[in-house]
């Protein structure tokens, strides 16, 4: 009787220390995003901002009505295939 007290006592404690666990990952988590994003990705889109740099080129997309682009059409040849590899 008193193993199946005890059992039954782990049993809840675990449950409990799961719960207060999965409520610490959450908040784990977000703090980690929230310090990747203010670290790496919001510094990088202020400096790409501050430098005018459009590495979509999303500037002339309105001027020029489509985004379609030219395939380019050079004949495949050695010195081209040196430069892709």
């Amino acid at each position: 009787m008193t193993d199946e007290k005890a059992l039954s006592l782990g049993r809840r404690l675990l449950n409990g220390w799961m719960v207060i666990a999965g409520r610490f990952g959450s908040v784990q988590t977000l703090m980690i995003l929230v310090m990747m994003y203010v670290l790496l990705i919001g510094p990088v889109g202020l400096v790409l901002a501050i430098g005018r740099n459009d590495p979509l080129a999303k500037r002339g997309l309105r001027a020029a009505g489509s985004a379609w682009l030219d395939a380019d059409t050079a004949k495949p040849d050695l010195e081209r295939a040196k430069l892709l590899s």
